[in-house]
């Protein structure tokens, strides 16, 4: 009788474990964490993009040589300029070099964008997808060292899948990351300094398994021109040299997360847009004079909005001078006092300031209308209209009314007044013609002879 009790109990402790087992299941798996957070924007608390979009979006540039992966970033914060540009090299196909860029030095187009119609193919490339322009510049305003991250871990991805090596073409090297606990900087340089070789490769191959199934790289192929005889297919490809002396002016500072300026070929090639080298040193120089820190200018934007809130903030402010439009436009605080004095006078003298809009306009004339009436409105509007009143009187007692003539639009608003002074008007005309009256002789009717050989439509008597 005394092991019925207890095995109730132990059931039922073993039911109430296991009920409770399953009531903390599914509060374990909400806190497992996610098997792939490279693909979530949220895993990057307020980034604009996560590393699996940037990843996406810089495959197709990050294995260019520095200084023109520099100048693309730089250019892609003004995307309107890049599609202009990218139409006019289009229109000219045998421009390129040195040459091509110091024929669009009077072109509207921020400096960096110039620089790279000296390279046609890159053009070529970035002119296939605007929004993909857009957002390259978008993430590198927003966050430069994010942009430079993504770009390094897609150098050693290809260099771990053995498709980024030194050749005839260009020179990899590797310096050391400032960063503690961080893999060696790539750097890409030309082979030669003087000759820019663009490299052209299908990203989907050259950077190995690619590790977001969600974020497929981009590709955008130059066209075949440039590129005689090639099999992106096979790798990385190099086109046609270009000889570039000065139109590269800019270079990628890892270690800073932004892009140097080389200020002697910058003032080499933009010969009317020089540098002045005296105030970058003031707005963030490196310590030498003839280098500088890149700074996005707003002014070129072309009203291209930008994509998070801190851009917004930080280049969508009025420009300076914008507090300045008062006294381009005229006002100044003499004008101003001049004015108010005017204004003042006219109100000591009875006349109303003018109107500031139709409404304003319209209630003054409704208050005129009162005045006349009588309504005692407007007692500043009042005399005038009293006096304008005598002088209507004046004139009208001055008219001949007493003397037979008559005003043409007497009686208009009273027709039935003129109707019985009509009818008057006739019966005293029929009296007269019947001989009534002591005028008789001058209503005598008029004898006229009659027509003669009945043409011209006359009445035949």
């Amino acid at each position: 009788m005394t092991r019925r009790p207890i095995a109730r109990a132990c059931m039922a402790c073993v039911a109430l474990l296991v009920c409770g087992a399953f009531a903390q299941q599914p509060q374990t798996q909400g806190t497992r964490p996610p098997a792939s957070t490279a693909s979530t924007p949220a895993t990057q608390g307020n980034a604009v993009f996560s590393n699996a979009e940037l990843d996406q979006m810089f495959a197709p540039i990050a294995l260019y040589p520095d200084a023109l992966l520099a100048q693309i970033l730089m250019a892609s914060t003004y995307p309107g300029d890049v599609a202009d540009a990218a139409a006019w090299s289009k229109a000219n196909p045998n421009a390129k070099g040195d040459a091509a860029v110091k024929q669009v030095a009077n072109q509207p187009w921020d400096p960096s964008v110039q620089s790279l119609v000296a390279v046609p193919q890159v053009l070529a490339s970035l002119s296939q997808d605007a929004a993909w322009v857009q957002k390259m510049g978008d993430a590198f305003l927003a966050a430069p060292d994010t942009v430079m991250a993504s770009v390094q871990r897609l150098r050693r991805q290809a260099q771990q899948a053995g498709n980024l090596k030194d050749n005839e073409y260009q020179k990899i090297l590797e310096q050391p990351n400032p960063a503690a606990q961080q893999p060696q900087t790539i750097v890409i340089e030309s082979a030669n300094p003087q000759t820019v070789y663009v490299p052209s490769y299908n990203p989907a191959y050259v950077y190995g398994s690619w590790g977001y199934a969600g974020y497929p790289p981009y590709y955008y192929p130059p066209p075949a021109y440039y590129y005689p005889g090639a099999a992106l297919a096979a790798g990385i490809t190099f086109g046609i040299g270009i000889a570039i002396t000065d139109s590269l002016w800019g270079d990628c500072d890892w270690g800073g997360g932004d892009i140097n300026i080389n200020n002697e070929r910058y003032n080499n090639i933009n010969t009317n847009r020089e540098r002045n080298t005296e105030r970058n040193t003031e707005r963030g120089d490196r310590g030498n004079r003839g280098e500088s820190k890149w700074q996005h200018d707003s002014a070129r934007r072309d009203g291209t909005p930008y994509r998070d809130n801190a851009s917004r903030e930080k280049y969508g402010k009025q420009l300076d001078g914008a507090r300045d439009r008062t006294a381009m436009r005229g006002d100044d605080p003499g004008r101003t006092q001049a004015r108010d004095n005017a204004r003042q006078s006219m109100d000591r003298s009875g006349i109303g300031q003018p109107a500031r809009s139709n409404m304003d306009a319209q209630n003054r004339a409704r208050q005129m209308g009162d005045v006349g009436a009588g309504s005692g409105r407007a007692p500043g509007y009042q005399q005038r209209g009293q006096n304008n009143a005598g002088a209507r009187d004046s004139a009208r007692a001055s008219s001949n009314y007493g003397s037979g003539s008559r005003d043409a639009f007497n009686g208009a608003s009273n027709p039935r007044g003129s109707g019985a002074a009509a009818q008057r008007g006739r019966s005293s005309s029929g009296s007269m013609s019947r001989g009534g009256g002591a005028s008789r002789g001058a209503s005598r009717p008029v004898s006229r002879p009659p027509m003669r050989g009945g043409g011209g439509g006359g009445r035949r008597r």
